[in-house]
C-alpha cells in the first residue's frame, strides 16, 4: 500500500505542467473576468424588446454574441420573448446542421480517480464504489455489443483520472476499439469515431490521442465561478488547479486536436453565470485559434450512491431554466454542436431537444462493464451518477422519427477534413448541413437495415422518402449521384459518404 501511494503521489506531481498554460494568459490573468460577469448580467437586465430582436437576428446570422447580448437574453422573462428565442433557436439549428440528430453512447473504462470532487460518485473518498478498470479484452467485449446488438457508430470513452489509465491506457483502449468489427444483418459492423472525456492532458500526451485518431476531446470546467471551483474541488488534487483545467482546450488545439467539446455541470453554480461562462470560453477559442468549441454538452446536477452533495445544491437548475439555458447557448453560439445527455428523462429530452439539440446518446449504460454484463438495473456503486433515460437506441431513434427528425451515424467530416478551422465556415454558411442530410440518409439507411426493429423501420421509412424527397429538390446537381450511394448501401454495402 505504501508503495502504491508513493507511486500516485510521483505520479500527481508530474502532471501539472503550468508553463502550458501560463503562456497563454495576459499579464497572468485568465479569460474569465468573474466580476465582469456578475457585473454584465446585472447591468443588462430588463432589455429593450427592440434591442432583443437586433440580436436574434445577428444569431440566426450564425454569428457568435458578445458578452452584454447574452446576458440580455438571459435575462429574458417576457413570454412572447421567450417564445421568439425559441423559435429563432430552432431555425438557427435548422439553418446549420438541418434536422438530423447524431446519436453516440458513452463506454466508461474506469472508475478509478485520484480527485476528490464533492459532487462526484467516483470521487476518491467514496468507500462504497466498486472501484474496476476494464481490460482489453473487457473493451474488446463491452464495444461488441454496442457494434453488433445496437449499431452505434459513435462512441465517447470516459477516463477518471489516475495512473492506472493514464495516456498509454487510454490510446491501448482507443486502438482496441478501433480494432472490433461484427457481421450485422447487413454487412460489417464498427465503430468508426472515438470520441473522447478525460482528464485534461499535456500537450505531449494530447498529441498521442491525435495521432490515435479521435474525434472530439471533451474536459468539461464543471463550474467558471472560480470560489465555487475551488470549494469543491479540494487541494492537493490535481482537479484543484483551476487554470490547469482551464486552459486544457488551448493545449488540445497546439497538439492538433481541432474538434474540443466545454461544457459546465449545471447546478453547481448560478447557471446564468455559467451559460456566460460557456460563451467567455468560446470567445477566447475563436480569438486564438480561430474556431470555436465543436460541441458544447449542458448536463445537470445527478444523485449519486453516497454523495449527499448532490441531494442539497443551492443552484438546482429547474426544468424551465434548462430549457432557456438550451435556447441561449443555442443562440450565443449558433455554430456549435449541442449534447443533450440520458441523465435527462425521456420527458424533459423530448420537450427540450427542439430548442436547438443536436447530439443525444442512447442505450447508455455507465456502469464499468454493464453492456457485456447485460444488466438492465443501474448499480450505484459502479457508477459516477444515475441515469434518467436508460431507453434503448431503438425507441430513441423510432421516437426522433416522429418528431420529425432523422438520426444520423455519420462520421464522414473526421474523414473529410470537415473539423476544425476547415468547418467554421461552412457551419456559418449553412454548406455544413447539405453534406449533412445528404451522408444522414446514407447512415441512417444502413443502420435501419442492419438493426431496426419492423416498428422503427415502419416510421424510419417515412423519414427517409421526406428527406430524399427534399434532396432531389433541393440539390438536384448531385440527387443522381447520391442515388447511386444509396443504392449500393441498400444492396449491402457500408461507410459510403460524401
Amino acid at each position: 500500500m505504501a508503495v502504491e501511494v508513493v507511486h500516485v503521489d510521483s505520479w500527481m506531481k508530474s502532471r501539472i505542467k503550468e508553463e502550458e498554460y501560463a503562456k497563454y494568459m495576459e499579464h497572468g490573468r485568465d479569460f474569465l473576468p468573474q466580476e465582469e460577469i456578475t457585473a454584465t448580467l446585472e447591468a443588462n437586465k430588463n432589455p429593450d424588446p427592440e434591442r432583443v430582436k437586433d440580436i436574434l437576428a445577428k444569431s440566426l446570422d450564425v454569428q457568435t454574441l458578445e458578452p452584454d447580448e447574452t446576458a440580455v437574453l438571459l435575462n429574458i422573462n417576457d413570454e412572447q420573448l421567450l417564445q421568439e428565442m425559441e423559435e429563432v433557436a430552432r431555425r438557427v439549428k435548422r439553418k446549420v446542421y438541418d434536422n438530423r440528430i447524431v446519436t453516440f453512447a458513452p463506454l466508461y473504462m474506469s472508475n478509478l480517480c485520484i480527485n476528490n470532487c464533492l459532487y462526484c460518485g467516483f470521487r476518491k473518498d467514496n468507500r462504497r464504489a466498486n472501484r474496476k478498470v476494464l481490460s482489453l479484452e473487457e473493451v474488446r467485449q463491452e464495444t461488441e455489443v454496442l457494434v453488433g446488438e445496437i449499431g452505434h457508430k459513435r462512441l465517447i470513452v470516459v477516463y477518471g483520472e489516475h495512473p492506472s489509465t493514464d495516456i498509454d491506457y487510454m490510446v491501448s483502449t482507443i486502438e482496441s476499439v478501433y480494432g472490433v468489427k461484427v457481421k450485422s444483418r447487413n454487412g460489417w459492423a464498427n465503430i468508426r469515431r472515438v470520441n473522447v472525456n478525460a482528464p485534461p492532458l499535456s500537450v505531449e500526451d494530447l498529441r498521442r490521442l491525435s495521432e490515435v485518431g479521435i474525434g472530439t476531446y471533451q474536459v468539461f470546467q464543471e463550474t467558471y465561478h472560480r470560489p465555487t471551483y475551488e470549494r469543491l474541488h479540494p487541494e492537493g488534487t490535481i482537479k484543484s488547479d483551476y487554470h490547469w483545467r482551464l486552459y486544457c482546450m488551448h493545449r488540445a488545439m497546439e497538439a492538433g486536436i481541432d474538434d474540443v467539446g466545454i461544457g459546465v455541470l449545471f447546478g453547481l453554480y448560478h447557471w446564468k453565470f455559467e451559460v456566460m461562462g460557456l460563451l467567455y470560453h468560446a470567445r477566447e477559442l475563436e480569438g486564438k485559434f480561430g474556431v470555436g468549441p465543436h460541441t458544447v454538452s449542458f448536463p445537470r446536477l445527478e444523485p449519486a450512491l453516497n454523495i449527499p452533495f448532490t441531494e442539497h445544491s443551492p443552484y438546482e437548475v429547474t426544468d424551465e431554466d434548462f430549457k432557456k439555458i438550451i435556447t441561449v447557448v443555442r443562440l450565443a453560439i449558433p455554430y456549435t454542436g449541442m449534447i443533450l445527455t440520458a441523465r435527462e428523462s425521456p420527458e424533459i429530452r423530448r420537450d427540450v431537444i427542439h430548442s436547438g439539440v443536436t447530439q443525444t446518446d442512447a442505450s447508455s449504460k455507465i456502469g464499468i462493464g454493464a453492456y457485456a454484463a447485460g444488466s438492465q438495473s443501474q448499480e450505484g456503486s459502479k457508477q459516477q451518477f444515475y441515469l434518467g433515460d436508460t431507453r434503448d437506441l431503438d425507441e430513441v431513434v423510432r421516437e426522433l422519427a416522429r418528431m420529425g427528425y432523422i438520426t444520423s451515424f455519420c462520421t464522414a467530416g473526421y474523414r473529410c477534413g470537415r473539423t476544425g478551422g476547415n468547418i467554421m465556415e461552412l457551419l456559418r454558411s449553412g454548406k455544413e448541413g447539405k453534406f449533412c442530410k445528404l451522408n444522414a440518409v446514407l447512415t441512417f439507411r444502413e443502420w435501419v437495415d442492419g438493426f431496426a426493429s419492423e416498428e422503427t423501420r415502419v416510421v424510419a421509412e417515412e423519414i427517409i422518402a421526406k428527406e430524399i424527397s427534399e434532396i432531389k429538390e433541393t440539390m438536384p446537381e448531385i440527387f443522381p449521384h447520391f442515388m447511386k450511394y444509396y443504392d449500393r448501401i441498400r444492396q449491402g454495402e457500408t461507410d459510403l459518404y460524401f
